[in-house]
């Protein structure tokens, strides 16, 4: 196989719109097109990731499930996306004004999450 990386990553959101918001406004990421159903709803909104994938946030009807930031389920643990570290602070700073708080926290690595939980990192590692 010559896989070559991450094509799209794609999550299930009740709130898409809330959802796109952090990934877009909060963390960066450009919105590229919005899909909807025959009936006109919205069925997902794509973001482009740096690197050359994209994020596609697809809606559902469902209920968020919080589990623990830490914990022994199997399945998808989080999205982590590289910072700079020169970044790191203002990132903290940015999630503080939004009103998001920490979730965790090492030498390298900020954890928070999205608004309908699923988490995300922002990582310099291992440059320190």
């Amino acid at each position: 196989m010559n896989v070559q990386g991450f094509h799209h990553v794609a999550i299930q959101a009740r709130d898409v719109e809330r959802v796109t918001a952090f990934y877009r406004d909060l963390l960066g990421f450009p919105e590229l097109t919005r899909h909807h159903r025959p009936d006109g709803s919205l069925r997902s909104i794509w973001v482009s990731v740096p690197g050359g994938a994209f994020l596609a946030i697809e809606a559902v009807g469902g209920t968020p499930e919080q589990a623990p930031f830490r914990h022994e389920q199997p399945g998808l643990l989080m999205l982590a996306f590289r910072i700079p570290r020169a970044e790191r602070e203002a990132a903290v700073s940015a999630f503080t004004r939004a009103g998001i708080s920490l979730e965790h926290e090492t030498r390298w690595t900020v954890y928070v999450r999205d608004p309908e939980g699923n988490r995300v990192a922002l990582s310099h590692h291992p440059e320190d």
